[in-house]
């Protein structure tokens, strides 16, 4: 039997098949393309290699393709009819768990079985990646901070791959506040591989939540050969580029962006980068920014998708690019669609839960939105703000929403409530030009034309600095 550079015994894993794995698990963390290629070449020269075939389905899962894992779920089910699961070893029968209650839409289960893994395991780089996504689209802060960081003593100072768990530690500190760890751990991630995409993504996280929008826009100025193309998280830290460039009033750069990098001709239609696309353009919408060809473009390849109930935060983003382009009945379709689908929906499915709880509420209070019945989507959105992260996303992903719930108050005349909301962020965020030009509004509701003056002062200031 084989072993992997950490020990971990590979059953049914020839030599050859075992270079493979390695290679793509290397691919896999630092979001290479490849990752596809080399998986596939382990299963060609040992079809029985237990790891190979879970890879595959984490690969299938991760990238949140209802088609893919429906494949994936097939393909999987008929390895595991005739294994004899008895003859693997513990690690690997704890990862066919997992990799099987993912497939069956067990989210929390396989994120559950993923965390044991990694306590008998620390050292097994598949099942932090996997796990640290899985807590990344679910919404779990602490477990995407803590599942790394527990498992970070195990790992040498010079193992090659402490540098992308490196990166991975800096999202979960981001995710949970600690800006200024996350930075430092970041930048010691980028240092040892510079092309460690996900490291640079947790650092621009950290300069987006402290406002240091030309500290990120400098930042990934001066390494864009290591980020800015030939990755699978190319369109992710573009859209990332693309909110510096808005908070500091550069709408034409914004555009720029969207057109040359979020969404085009020759997009690929990955739900991971249609929901970028969304998200940047219902930022515009919800500052009035109208863009109707671009939007018709958008919501035209989310309706070819065809996406059943899969992910929830993903149907969300559908109903934005279905709203952002006027197509309301379209978007009520797809709430209908869901809602029919609860009725039916066995209990265990993670995505069942999301959907009611999150995912239907915000989709209808998008089209409320869309619909101009402001007071409809203060309604829905007041009950959900402090539980949004129960749909997945990160903190920057899901401000849409929470900007959509501000500028609802001040559509409807809730100027307590916006009051309150605005009073919360700027005490977080201080530095934000999105939340003085908002307090700005507020202060001309509430007739005060001099304290409006220097809120948009402070937020023009805070753009040209």
């Amino acid at each position: 039997m084989t072993a992997d550079r950490h020990g971990h015994p590979m059953s049914e894993t020839s030599a050859d098949a075992l270079a493979h794995y390695e290679q793509a698990v290397e691919d896999l963390l630092f979001f290479r393309p490849a990752v596809v290629d080399s998986t596939q070449s382990v299963l060609a020269d040992s079809p029985r290699s237990t790891m190979g075939q879970v890879l595959a389905a984490y690969l299938a899962v991760l990238g949140t393709e209802e088609k893919d894992a429906t494949e994936a779920q097939r393909v999987f089910a008929a390895f595991r009819r005739g294994l004899d699961e008895e003859s693997l070893t513990a690690r690997e029968r704890m990862h066919l768990a997992a990799a099987t209650a993912w497939l069956d839409g067990d989210v929390h289960r396989a994120g559950g079985l993923l965390g044991d893994l990694t306590v008998a395991y620390p050292r097994d780089a598949l099942a932090l990646f996997a796990g640290h996504q899985h807590d990344f689209l679910t919404g779990d802060a602490t477990r995407l901070r803590d599942r790394v960081g527990g498992a970070l003593g195990a790992w040498p100072e010079d193992d090659p791959h402490r540098g992308p768990l490196l990166g991975m530690y800096a999202f979960g500190l981001e995710e949970t506040g600690y800006y200024e760890r996350a930075e430092e751990v970041g930048l010691a991630a980028v240092e040892r591989h510079p092309h460690d995409v996900w490291g640079i993504h947790g650092v621009v996280h950290t300069y987006e939540m402290r406002g240091r929008f030309h500290d990120g826009i400098r930042f990934l100025d001066a390494r864009t050969d290591d980020w800015s193309a030939g990755s699978l998280l190319t369109v992710h830290n573009w859209w990332h580029y693309a909110l510096y460039t808005l908070e500091l009033g550069d709408t034409a750069r914004v555009l720029d962006i969207y057109d040359s990098a979020l969404h085009h001709e020759r997009s690929a239609g990955a739900a991971m980068e249609l929901l970028d696309a969304a998200a940047l353009l219902w930022r515009l919408h919800l500052a009035g920014d109208v863009h109707s060809a671009r939007w018709d473009l958008l919501a035209d390849a989310w309706e070819n998708r065809e996406d059943g109930p899969y992910y929830a935060f993903n149907d969300a983003h559908a109903v934005m690019a279905y709203v952002g382009a006027g197509r309301i009945a379209q978007a009520e379709r797809l709430v209908h669609d869901r809602q029919e689908w609860l009725a039916t929906a066995r209990p265990g499915l993670s995505n069942r839960a999301m959907t009611a709880d999150i995912g239907l509420p915000v989709c209808r209070a998008l089209i409320a939105y869309g619909r101009e019945e402001y007071g409809r989507a203060v309604d829905l959105l007041m009950p959900l703000r402090l539980r949004l992260h129960e749909f997945g996303g990160s903190h920057a992903q899901r401000d849409a929403v929470q900007r959509t719930l501000i500028e609802a108050c001040l559509h409807c005349g809730r100027t307590d409530l916006a009051r309150t909301l605005l009073s919360e962020r700027i005490q977080l965020r201080p530095v934000c030009p999105y939340n003085w030009s908002a307090q700005a509004r507020l202060e001309e509701r509430l007739g005060d034309p001099a304290r409006a003056a220097l809120a948009r002062e402070r937020a023009a200031a805070q753009a040209a600095r």
